[in-house]
């Protein structure tokens, strides 16, 4: 199995929160045009002025959605 990398977006300010939703609803929809295998996406709300959105790529797959997607930062994903 391929290692899975958690690609992330950062969002601040006083709509951090609403945008980071919002930025989720794209990622679904670029994983369901680009027909990838991982559909695991969501945000977080981290406090009232700092909001993530994510998602999870195979590293197979991480420089073509990272070149088409520019997310900020990206980890190894640990599927707890």
């Amino acid at each position: 199995m391929e290692r899975q990398l958690k690609l992330i977006w950062d969002f601040r300010g006083a709509f951090a929160a609403k945008t980071a939703e919002h930025h989720e609803i794209h990622l679904k929809e670029y994983i369901q045009s680009e027909k990838l295998l991982l559909n695991i996406t969501g945000y977080q709300v981290i406090d009232e002025m700092y909001a993530i959105a994510f998602m999870v790529v195979e590293e197979g797959n991480m420089i073509a959605v990272r070149d088409a997607l520019k997310p900020h930062r990206g980890e190894v994903y640990l599927n707890e």
